[in-house]
């Protein structure tokens, strides 16, 4: 699975970087195959994963009330189809850094909150359920807000633009559902 994850961000990375690019990975190939706005398509032939990744518009560190500088990993934020498992909607984030464990990752979009459960430089919605909510609100909404504190306590602010996403999820689910 780690070794999937670590496909997807590179396809993603490249996807996102050159369109709709092709990225060469162990075990199989990574293909983002189109771009909706801020958003992009991406698929991983065996087994069938579907997923509509962006990355920030806006990317805002503090320590102590002060803007500063970091070194960060990619942020990118993930929404995954699996045909085989069930997962229809799964929505994930990884921020660049290893989160703090004692403070929630947060996603702010249209006033309403959702707290993600965090590991390492991973983080996801609790269950299925608020991954449905969430995935509703992004539909809905036109920016997603995602705060975090990293393990050194630097304070993170990343602006995820959702334009594309409700046209971006709908390719995926349909490319997962054939």
């Amino acid at each position: 699975m780690r070794m999937r994850i670590a496909g997807a961000l590179l396809g993603a990375a490249l996807g996102m970087a050159a369109g709709a690019a092709a990225a060469q990975q162990q075990g199989g190939e990574t293909e983002c195959v189109s771009a909706k706005t801020d958003w992009s398509v991406c698929v991983w032939p065996e087994p069938k994963e579907c997923w509509g990744v962006s990355k920030p518009k806006e990317t805002v560190n503090t320590r102590d009330g002060r803007a500063v500088s970091v070194r960060r990993g990619d942020i990118l934020l993930f929404v995954t189809f699996r045909p085989g498992s069930g997962a229809a909607g799964e929505i994930s984030f990884t921020g660049g850094y290893a989160f703090d464990p004692e403070t929630p990752v947060r996603v702010a979009i249209e006033g309403r909150s959702f707290d993600l459960v965090a590991d390492g430089e991973w983080a996801w919605p609790g269950s299925r359920e608020d991954d449905a909510a969430l995935l509703a609100a992004m539909r809905a909404g036109a920016s997603a807000v995602v705060t975090a504190r990293s393990a050194r306590g630097t304070e993170t602010r990343d602006t995820f633009s959702l334009q594309g996403f409700t046209a971006a999820m709908t390719e995926a689910e349909a490319r997962c559902q054939s």
